[in-house]
């Protein structure tokens, strides 16, 4: 597993919005390695708890670790936070929250580990399963799928201008051998796709492929009502998006309830400073969104 430490994107930014107060309790639905939990633990002492959920369990593990001064105060549970008002009745935690977090990027940690297949910058296996335990992975996406199916995910979830040349690509390479590492695949999409400035030609393939194996925009959709149905009115959500494609759900749904239950804190999203963007490449594109329940 990766050393590296994941750094917590828009850290002062999120405090401010959720303005942790002591005995106070927080759901981090995307808990990483810990690094936002740790700044609200430190605010809410000495008797307010953090649930920490997170899909991946490499990633808790460090977490559990960065937590464990914290002790009891930190309930960490494995799981999607799609699945965190189950979660939150389990330990009688519905209605206490003064504040809920998503942090919807993915780690450095998933970049860095080849075995884990997210990326094209090392060669590893075709799988980008953020939990190991999920069935689908992307080496059966890229050999299972039709060629019309390969398209439609590269469009929608990668907003690839060549979709349907990429996929056709896929389909004629795995007919002569399955696409079982990330190497093979980047390989591939070079062929369609050429290399316009810093970005990687296979960057949206990629991008497709992961939100496709972990149903990200989907879960992200199925669990904004669930998490504010968590929150005593006064308790606000927080939710920081790394493409358009999340930031138009998380916005169109507090659009969509404002007055309604919701109220917005922020009209429109807040980036990341550009002293953090020039120190930490990853918040660039990061996008806060924050609203209240009434």
């Amino acid at each position: 597993m990766s050393e590296i430490v994941h750094v917590p994107v828009m850290l002062t930014e999120v405090l401010q919005a959720l303005d942790p107060k002591p005995g106070e309790d927080f759901l981090d639905g995307t808990v990483g390695q810990g690094g936002h939990s740790v700044a609200i633990l430190q605010r809410t002492a000495p008797l307010g708890r953090v649930l920490a959920i997170d899909r991946d369990p490499r990633n808790l593990e460090v977490a559990k670790e960065r937590l464990k001064p914290f002790g009891n105060r930190v309930i960490a549970v494995q799981g999607n936070y799609a699945d965190a008002a189950e979660v939150a009745r389990a330990h009688a935690m519905v209605g206490r929250f003064s504040g809920i977090l998503l942090d919807l990027g993915f780690s450095s940690a998933h970049i860095e580990d080849a075995s884990r297949g997210f990326s094209f910058i090392h060669d590893g296996p075709l799988d980008m399963r953020y939990d190991p335990g999920a069935e689908l992975t992307a080496a059966a996406v890229v050999n299972g799928w039709r060629e019309e199916e390969l398209a439609e995910m590269l469009r929608l979830y990668g907003e690839e201008p060549n979709a349907r040349r990429i996929a056709k690509a896929i389909v004629a390479a795995r007919r002569e051998e399955r696409i079982l590492t990330t190497g093979r695949l980047a390989e591939i999409v070079g062929t369609v796709v050429r290399r316009t400035g810093r970005i990687h030609p296979a960057t949206r393939t990629f991008q497709a492929l992961r939100i496709a194996v972990n149903d990200e925009l989907g879960g992200l959709a199925r669990a904004l009502p669930e998490l504010v149905g968590l929150l005593p009115p006064g308790g606000r959500i927080a939710v920081i998006s790394f493409h358009s494609l999340e930031d138009r759900i998380v916005k169109r749904f507090f659009k969509a309830q404002d007055g309604k239950g919701l109220r917005l804190i922020t009209k429109r999203p807040i980036p990341a400073s550009d002293e953090e963007a020039r120190r930490n490449p990853r918040a660039r594109s990061a996008k806060l969104r924050v609203a209240e329940k009434t």
